[in-house]
């Protein structure tokens, strides 16, 4: 990058309004003092750069500011020109509207990928068969994580191609394990528990319970992969009944929440809290540890609506206190007692 460049993307770049003239210098280097004082010059002609009259001069020719306020609605002026000139030479396909309100900052990170994407659509036609994700991003960029880890999908959506170019997420699997013997009834029960401890501590008596399968819930990432449940588990003429076991904290609350919706969106029929262990905790002291998590009203009330009014008063009293009750807090010959000798009818 040439250094007056240089110097203007870092003027573009700063938050403050007023920049010094040994910050300047520092971003300048290793060039000569000569070479730096026209470059400074060159800006305060253009009015990039205003000088702070009571910060003074250098006692040095060209008698430099020692500090200077920095213009930068002429950064502006200069990308809606570079914009508007751009635009006209794009395929129609691609609008640069959004980037008017943007930073010129966005617009220099994001330009070399327009272009990409304009040369993509004007060798190609749009495509007619859906692609996952990184393979879409290997063709419109040569990098095949570039819509999922670098901010492609935001730059997609902003120039208006994204819904063009049938792209198909590509979710993490659901994981979970499956017992053979819980697959021959006409409906299928699963549990799904949010910790990696429960799941691993029920693993060892799957095959003594009339549950289809035990999911690894992972926290929030069970509320997207269950959709994957159809095509790992297909099933014909299938009908699930889905539990669920998280800990009994703010966000443990708000997670079985957002699932409930999901599965009842996705099979007609809501995740019921798995009671029995829910319960099981209550039984215990709670912990306390959780003052910071967020309150959901609607998350709690839908959720302690399944318990009696006694059970809706300690859960609570102990989120409102910032305690919680972690599924840690079972041991494994509780869990899996509770598991095996419960008579698991909604």
């Amino acid at each position: 990058m040439e250094l007056i460049s240089k110097i203007r993307s870092h003027l573009q770049s700063i938050k403050n309004k007023k920049v010094s003239l040994e910050e300047l210098e520092a971003i300048a280097q290793p060039c000569t003092y000569e070479e730096f004082s026209r470059l400074i010059l060159e800006l305060e002609t253009a009015g990039i750069l205003q000088i702070v009259q009571r910060s003074g001069r250098t006692v040095k020719p060209p008698f430099l500011a020692y500090q200077y306020s920095v213009q930068k609605s002429h950064f502006m002026q200069d990308m809606h020109k570079d914009i508007h000139r751009v635009r006209l030479q794009l395929s129609p396909l691609i609008n640069l509207d959004a980037y008017y309100s943007l930073t010129s900052s966005i617009w220099e990170e994001d330009r070399p990928f327009i272009e990409r994407i304009d040369a993509y659509l004007k060798n190609n036609t749009l495509p007619s068969i859906p692609a996952p994700e990184p393979e879409r991003s290997f063709e419109l960029v040569a990098d095949e994580k570039w819509i999922t880890e670098k901010q492609g999908k935001e730059l997609l959506t902003r120039i208006g191609v994204w819904d063009k170019l049938l792209i198909l997420p590509v979710d993490d699997p659901l994981m979970f394990a499956v017992n053979p013997y819980g697959l021959a009834g006409a409906v299928h029960k699963h549990l799904i528990v949010e910790n990696k401890t429960t799941y691993q501590a029920l693993l060892q008596v799957l095959p003594d319970v009339p549950f289809a399968t035990l999911i690894f819930g992972g926290g929030y990432r069970v509320t997207k992969s269950i959709e994957l449940l159809p095509m790992q588990l297909p099933l014909r003429d299938a009908a699930h009944e889905f539990y669920y076991f998280g800990d009994i904290d703010k966000e443990g609350i708000h997670i079985w929440h957002l699932f409930n919706e999901r599965v009842l969106a996705l099979f007609g029929k809501p995740a019921s809290p798995a009671l029995p262990f829910y319960r099981a905790c209550l039984s215990r002291e709670s912990a306390s540890g959780k003052e910071n998590q967020r309150d959901n009203e609607q998350a709690l009330e839908a959720f302690v609506s399944h318990f009696t009014e006694q059970e809706q008063m300690i859960i609570k009293r102990c989120l409102t206190a910032g305690g919680y009750f972690p599924q840690e807090i079972l041991p494994t010959h509780e869990l899996c007692t509770i598991w095996r000798k419960t008579a698991w009818i909604t």
